[in-house]
């Protein structure tokens, strides 16, 4: 039975709708609290000691495959990112389970199994969790890590002169939805099953070992959306499109027009934020195009670059150097794409 119509992060709320409620919700500042909502980092961390942050995520979407096993281990690997995109280590996860009456439970069963190996794998403990029926199936965890309070890495801390690393390839959403109408190619769905399935464990903890001045995840949200938060307002990030890892057969989707929802909606969204210079409408495409357990954009130093780039290879051999951080000047763009 295939019940996976959408799925993934592109299932996310529009991040406008999003913005627009958080700055209706009370503040309440706390010292410990080191890292909140207000710059939509990839997890809450809260100061435990002066040796200890407790990294809090959350993260859970609809199917974007048909089977249950794996859904449950892209699900899984898709939330412990967030902590390993802040620098730290996952120690704890709680399952978030919703489910049909109408489906046989031994399709849950399955969802749970992928789930607990990737947490296993992970050396963290699956420690509870929380069900309910609902007419969609939907899976993901709570996930609770640590990391020196020193060590955490937040989404707007890069600093001109920077350059960012990418370390997965991109279009994920537009193989995603090819394979939905039957017309992904041989070998394009099991490659991006692969990167969505391949842990960002290993890059955190090469960058752990460099002078990395901010990190953050790319999901639904595009490379252009998680970008614009890390330029934030003082920031603008050089992108040149001819060095972006692309997924076997991305291209050509983005060609023939399989497009998604969250990708038009990450497009409006970000109109004021982006210039994209000379591109066409696919390769467009690539830069809005949702994400389910991304990479990994990793800002350092430049001439620490190459050094960190030889690292992560081992693991993620598509890595590459994508571009460069520079003072906004008045008037600039969040994000410019040559």
């Amino acid at each position: 039975m295939s019940f996976c119509p959408t799925g993934g992060c592109g299932a996310k709320v529009d991040p406008a709708i999003l913005s627009k409620f958080l700055t209706l919700l009370p503040r309440r500042d706390c010292d410990r609290l080191l890292v909140g909502y207000e710059t939509s980092d990839d997890a809450a961390v809260w100061l435990l000691s002066p040796e200890t942050a407790i990294i809090s995520t959350v993260d859970f979407f609809p199917p974007m495959v048909d089977d249950a096993r794996l859904f449950g281990r892209i699900a899984a690997t898709n939330a412990l990112s967030d902590v390993y995109a802040m620098g730290g280590q996952p120690i704890m996860a709680l399952n978030l389970v919703c489910f049909p009456q109408k489906l046989d439970p031994g399709t849950m069963a399955e969802i749970l199994a992928g789930g607990s190996e990737v947490i296993h794998e992970a050396g963290a403990f699956l420690a509870g969790g929380h069900s309910i029926y609902d007419p969609e199936p939907k899976y993901g965890l709570a996930v609770t890590g640590l990391a020196h309070p020193g060590k955490i890495r937040r989404n707007d801390t890069a600093n001109p002169g920077d350059a960012i690393i990418l370390t997965k390839a991109l279009g994920v959403g537009l193989i995603l939805s090819a394979n939905r109408a039957r017309a992904a190619r041989e070998g394009h769905f099991d490659g991006a099953v692969r990167s969505m399935t391949r842990s960002n464990r290993q890059a955190s903890e090469a960058m752990a070992g460099f002078p990395v001045s901010a990190a953050t995840d790319i999901t639904g949200f595009g490379l252009l959306g998680h970008l614009s938060e890390m330029a934030a307002e003082r920031l603008t990030i050089h992108v040149n499109f001819e060095s972006l890892p692309l997924l076997p057969g991305a291209m050509a989707y983005a060609r023939e027009f399989f497009a998604t929802a969250l990708g038009q909606r990450n497009r409006n969204n970000l109109t004021n934020r982006v210039e994209l210079d000379g591109l066409d409408p696919a390769q467009e495409e690539i830069l809005y195009d949702p994400q389910t357990s991304g990479g990994l954009a990793i800002c350092l130093p430049a001439d620490q670059a190459l050094a960190l780039l030889g690292t992560l290879k081992t693991n993620d051999p598509r890595s590459a150097i994508i571009g460069q951080v520079s003072e906004r000047r008045p008037g600039d763009p969040a994000v410019v794409v040559l």
